[in-house]
């Protein structure tokens, strides 16, 4: 498990995720034949993420000595969120409607819920498992994953420092957080090749969604055009001078938040998610794309603005995808069977809600994504549907980092009660 892995160069690592991608969407675009049946099983976004996943599972690649992830997600993210939101309409992203919201909210709930249910059904097998006492009680550390669940990275380290979990056994914690949300995630891409199916047996409604679809599509079919150098050189412009102002003002945000409200600084509140830069990187740079979509800027989208935007998208999934190793998924089977447990409660609760209210698949996948995986993924997963949807994936994100400390220490406080149970 510790080996070194064959490449430890991020250039050739980032030339073998290049050359997965390249491989997949040429199979992907054949017409007839082996790969064209496969596909029709196997979505090809699916497959762009577990590609790399088993190359680090089979030791050609390390995630864990590879800053491939952080560039996509601090550079390549930001910079896809300004393209893909050049064309929005910020008017028809509202009349979505409720549903998005409630989808959003069911997750935050299956996640409160979940992990208490969790924890008395794998006690009634093995006790032992849920156990420890103070420091190291198993509910301290599972409550690092509720914060990481609902919000992300500052939610999860605000519960370390509330609860102090024992931090020898901190990395079991991690290990499960990332096998069991990187398998769902793999969940719900293949649901995204199946989601007319999904929302036939949902009996959904995604006549706004289809509505913001084709009025961002005909707008892009009014202004498209054979991209010049010029083009192409401004659109980069804009989307990196973009992902520069956005670092520039997340780090003066968490600075001047940080050194003058003190509950902001101190881990151990609720509103140090508010000290994240990564937090204000994303909300900076969707508020650039939504504020350039009401300028001349929005006509980009015609000179191929969406699609750069997908190609960093795509990069970006390799990278996940890579933070998945498939030998690692029984090393802590107990702790594992929790997770396990605790995220098909938390599916379940969404596919109830969803098939109660007829939310279409996009709410619930975008809605669970925008918890479990917060920022990083829900905008993926999102322009997975569509790239006019970013946005939505987004905002829905931002939420979770505002109710994920709140909603972790609810979790959490359950959790204590059912262990004791």
């Amino acid at each position: 498990m510790n080996s070194t892995p064959v490449f430890t160069d991020d250039t050739i690592v980032f030339g073998l995720l290049m050359l997965a991608l390249g491989f997949v969407f040429y199979t992907s675009s054949r017409p007839t034949g082996f790969w064209n049946k496969f596909y029709k099983i196997v979505p090809s976004l699916l497959m762009c993420y577990l590609v790399p996943a088993i190359f680090n599972s089979l030791g050609l690649i390390d995630y864990r000595i590879s800053n491939l992830y952080y560039m996509s997600s601090r550079y390549l993210l930001p910079a896809a969120l300004v393209l893909m939101t050049l064309s929005i309409d910020l008017k028809a992203v509202f009349n979505l409607g409720p549903k998005a919201l409630i989808m959003f909210f069911t997750g935050t709930l299956g996640i409160i819920i979940g992990g208490p249910l969790a924890i008395l059904l794998i006690s009634i097998v093995s006790p032992d498992t849920v156990g420890g006492a103070g420091f190291d009680a198993v509910w301290r550390g599972l409550a690092t994953i509720a914060g990481s669940w609902i919000g992300g990275g500052a939610n999860q380290a605000a519960m370390l420092e509330i609860f102090h979990f024992n931090n020898e056994k901190y990395g079991a914690m991690v290990l499960v957080d990332i096998v069991v949300a990187n398998l769902w995630m793999a969940v719900i891409l293949f649901g995204i090749g199946k989601n007319k199916q999904i929302d036939r047996w949902l009996k959904a409604d995604d006549s706004a969604i289809e509505e913001l679809k084709n009025k961002v599509m005909a707008f892009s079919a009014k202004v498209t055009r054979t991209p010049s150098l010029t083009d192409l050189m401004i659109i980069l412009a804009i989307a990196f001078t973009a992902v520069g102002i956005a670092h520039w003002g997340a780090n003066e945000i968490s600075a001047f938040l940080t050194s003058t409200f003190e509950a902001v600084n101190d881990r151990k509140n609720a509103l140090s998610s508010f000290g994240s830069q990564f937090f204000w990187m994303i909300t900076i740079a969707t508020a650039i794309g939504i504020v350039l979509s009401f300028t001349k800027a929005k006509n980009y989208e015609g000179a191929g603005a969406g699609k750069i935007g997908s190609v960093c998208i795509y990069i970006l999934v390799a990278t996940i995808g890579m933070k998945m190793d498939l030998r690692t998924v029984f090393d802590n089977p107990g702790l594992l069977a929790i997770g396990l447990v605790w995220m098909t409660i938390h599916a379940g609760l969404l596919i109830l809600v969803a098939k109660w209210i007829k939310a279409p698949y996009f709410f619930l996948a975008v809605g669970s994504q925008a918890n479990v995986g917060g920022a990083a993924s829900a905008p993926v997963v999102a322009a997975a549907f569509h790239p006019s949807l970013t946005t939505v994936g987004v905002l829905l994100a931002v939420f979770g980092y505002a109710v994920g400390t709140y909603g972790a220490m609810l979790c959490a406080w359950l959790m204590e009660i059912a262990s004791t149970v």
